[in-house]
């Protein structure tokens, strides 16, 4: 009877983790889903905003910006009234704003709010269809998907702790704010480069990071069976790896991008 028993209770835990597993698989598939679509939105917006605002016709062009390239009023307005300081700033200010407001928000409701930020984000970034080359910008993405699929899987697969990392990082990441503008005021060049090696380096280990966060957090509240939360939670961690492949394609870019 004993035996029967354990056998009864190792086919429980047995069962208990199978379920998990496939909880697991579908939950990160979701985020892996959710960040796919809004990294296509932003590219999509991205690259369609950068279409309106320039053009060879110099009739209906308000400003030139180089041999045969001019810029429409949309472009003006975007890339040179103060505007620009708006959509530049617009994600961050969206970023804050969801963070703080989602235990508000359903689960569909958080998903269109990710997807108009993902549009938000495209605006914000168009600029760099009219500062380097497409090939170049196709060659950058695919050498960030690499990176970004091995870290992940790292994140994923490692039995290491990385929490330790992500405390170091998240210093690292204000420093590279703090950074960033004050560069924009004494544009210094080689401050420049500093900040695009240091920032490739904190949202590669962030990569990782967020990774095993978002797998941890599931394996922590599946349990409770709140698909509702769960459902948001997936939203939140699709947020923190779009935002982590996104920044260290921009930063791999200042390396890689070949200037029009």
């Amino acid at each position: 009877m004993a035996d029967f028993q354990t056998i009864r209770a190792g086919a429980g835990a047995g069962t208990r983790t199978a379920q998990i597993d496939v909880g697991l698989r579908a939950y990160m598939n979701k985020v892996y889903a959710t960040m796919s679509i809004g990294m296509l939105i932003t590219a999509l917006v991205s690259w369609a905003v950068s279409g309106l605002a320039v053009t060879s016709d110099p009739t209906g062009a308000v400003a030139q910006m180089g041999a045969d390239t001019y810029l429409t009023s949309l472009g003006a307005a975007l890339y040179m009234s103060p505007l620009k300081w708006v959509i530049m700033f617009a994600p961050l200010a969206f970023v804050f704003g969801f963070s703080a407001g989602i235990n508000r928000m359903s689960a569909a409701t958080a998903q269109t709010v990710f997807y108009a930020f993902a549009a938000v984000m495209g605006l914000s970034i168009s600029s760099i269809f009219l500062v380097f080359t497409g090939m170049s910008i196709v060659t950058t993405f695919v050498v960030t998907s690499i990176a970004f699929a091995s870290l992940s899987l790292y994140g994923y697969t490692t039995k290491k702790d990385l929490s330790a990392m992500g405390t170091f990082l998240m210093m690292g990441l204000v420093g590279l704010f703090v950074a960033m503008i004050i560069n924009m005021f004494v544009a210094s060049s080689a401050m420049s480069f500093a900040i695009s090696v240091i920032g490739v380096l904190i949202f590669a280990g962030l990569t990782a990071y967020d990774t095993q966060k978002i797998k941890n957090t599931y394996l922590q509240m599946a349990a409770t069976g709140d698909q509702e939360w769960l459902g948001k939670s997936a939203i939140m961690g699709a947020l923190s790896l779009y935002l982590d492949f996104l920044n260290m394609f921009m930063f791999l870019l200042q390396f890689m991008g070949n200037r029009n």
